[in-house]
């Protein structure tokens, strides 16, 4: 009888400390290039994180996001130079769109 209300209570406790965490949902960033044809990548870095994808016809969108703050660049090609975005906000499980960002020629 002991080990059944021991066996028990072990179950109860685990069962409470899995529902005590909150999970977390990821959100993503997005947004376009202009001109559509100049950018090549689309890099998010944080502190702990560092996720890329590529830009295809003038638009990204980096997903699985933790919520946190980015520092985005979007890699270009030539004769075009690269633009950054700082302070970039991501919340838990929504998209941050970043509008158009205008790549300037070198």
């Amino acid at each position: 009888m002991k080990k059944t209300k021991l066996v028990l209570a072990a179950i109860v406790i685990l069962a409470a400390g899995l529902f005590a965490f909150d999970f977390i949902d990821n959100g993503s960033i997005k947004g376009t290039v202009s001109p559509a044809d100049a950018g090549t990548r689309a890099w998010a870095i944080s502190d702990t994180d560092t996720l890329n994808t590529a830009v295809s016809d003038g638009a990204f969108e980096i997903k699985d996001v933790k919520p946190g703050t980015y520092q985005v660049i979007i890699e270009a090609k030539e004769p075009y130079k690269n633009a950054t975005k700082e302070g970039v906000e991501v919340k838990d499980g929504q998209p941050t769109d970043l509008g158009e960002i205008t790549l300037e020629q070198q």
